[in-house]
């Protein structure tokens, strides 16, 4: 046997032992989502063995810059980002094929290889469309050919780390995606919640309306009837006792009258008149009639405007009763000269919050989330009406109508209304 013919077959018994260990190395490699740096480490080594190279990594590249996911020797902590402009990989990229130098010192043209290292072997990853995502680059500290075997073995891993990176960002999409998918569902049936409440409601209300308006007009009939008599008696001569019970009963019978005025007011649905109302001109303007309401007569009224020009669509009659009702109330919980503070926020794009404030003693939680429940009332000539008729006209507005109360603040009710949407 030759000295040529011996040399073939020591280099055909090496390339056949060194794809054994490739497919024996292949078959232990396992990739399942979740696991992608592990198993990009494992292929990293697995090349740099294989080939019997210093140093191999595996990287990813998108926008003129690449990442490097794994690599067969310790990098250190942190991200390791490089700019693809001037080196091998930029090459590999470019080119979108398997590239091998010999030496890329003596061979700058290549592109630039890290320092102490001489030999480049560069393999695109390559999805299964065909796109190029990233690379598996070899470096040896030594000059030396790679054979066309030796870049067969690096474009099977490079098959398998692109299959798996692609799967990988495949599966993230997939999560990110079921996420938004979740939230837009949770969004959606929250929305669909809301919409029956409404309609639930709005039904409710009108079953309501109609029975309401029958029983106050049975009741007024004769009401008007009973106080049509006692208001004859006051006419003839009584006994200081009879007069004082007489007395007692028109009392009794005019708030008869005024509560079902209220639970027709209630009941029946809110019919708006709507119309562009500047927020800060409406409530200067009301600030006249409200002080000269008997309840505000020794109280101060202090309004805050908002310092730019805000205005919403509104029923400028009924958003009177509502600030009339809210202000009305405040006066009540406090003592005399105390200050009344009416102000105006823009507290989010698209909405104004008008807060009336007063101090006080706060109002105990339980019965805070009571206030605006119909016939609930803490004083005892109440109807109990009253803020429950105010949160219905500010919800037909498409508002918000809240009370908070703590010792440090005092009470605060908030109205939040939408804002006229400005065209440019």
């Amino acid at each position: 046997m030759s000295k040529a013919s011996g040399k073939t077959s020591l280099l055909q018994k090496q390339l056949w032992q060194r794809e054994r260990r490739a497919i024996a190395f292949l078959s232990c490699l396992n990739y399942r989502s979740g696991e992608l740096n592990s198993y990009l480490q494992s292929i990293a080594c697995g090349v740099s063995e294989l080939l019997e190279v210093d140093w191999s990594v595996v990287t990813v590249c998108q926008k003129g810059f690449e990442q490097v996911l794994a690599s067969s020797i310790d990098m250190g902590e942190g991200e390791h980002v490089y700019s693809l402009h001037g080196l091998l990989t930029g090459t590999v990229i470019e080119i979108g094929r398997p590239l091998a130098v010999e030496d890329a010192v003596k061979n700058p043209e290549y592109g630039q290889i890290p320092e102490g290292y001489y030999a480049y072997l560069g393999i695109p990853l390559r999805t299964a469309e065909g796109k190029v995502i990233g690379t598996i680059c070899s470096f040896h500290r030594q000059q030396r050919e790679f054979i066309k075997e030796e870049i067969q073995v690096a474009e099977v891993f490079a098959e398998r780390a692109a299959t798996a990176i692609d799967n990988y960002y495949l599966y993230q999409q997939q999560c990110k995606f079921n996420q938004v998918l979740e939230s837009e569902v949770e969004k959606r049936t929250a929305e669909l919640r809301t919409a029956q409440a409404k309609l639930v409601e709005q039904e409710r209300l009108a079953a309501i309306g109609e029975f309401a308006a029958m029983i106050v007009h049975e009741i007024r009939n004769p009401l008007t009837t009973m106080i049509m008599g006692l208001n004859y008696f006051k006419k003839t001569i009584l006994n200081s006792a009879a007069k004082e019970r007489l007395s007692l009963a028109l009392s009794e019978a005019t708030r008869l009258e005024n509560l079902l005025s209220e639970i027709l007011l209630y009941a029946k649905p809110q019919v708006l008149q709507l119309g562009e109302l500047d927020v800060n001109e409406f409530i200067q303007e009301l600030q006249q009639l409200i002080r000269e309401m008997p309840e505000a007569l020794s109280h101060k009224i202090e309004f805050i405007p908002s310092p730019h020009p805000v205005k919403i669509l509104g029923d400028k009659d009924k958003l009177k009763q509502v600030f009339i009702n809210v202000v009305r109330n405040a006066c009540e919980a406090v003592a005399s000269g105390d200050v009344i503070i009416w102000e105006v926020k823009n507290s989010s794009p698209g909405q104004v919050c008008i807060n009336v404030c007063n101090g006080g003693e706060p109002i105990p939680s339980e019965i805070l989330s009571k206030l605006t429940q119909p016939f609930f009332s803490t004083k005892s000539a109440g109807t109990g009406l009253g803020l429950a008729i105010t949160k219905r006209i500010v919800n037909a507005h498409g508002g918000e109508f809240s009370i908070s109360s703590d010792a440090a603040s005092g009470t605060t009710v908030t109205v939040q209304l939408p804002v006229v949407t400005v065209r440019k």
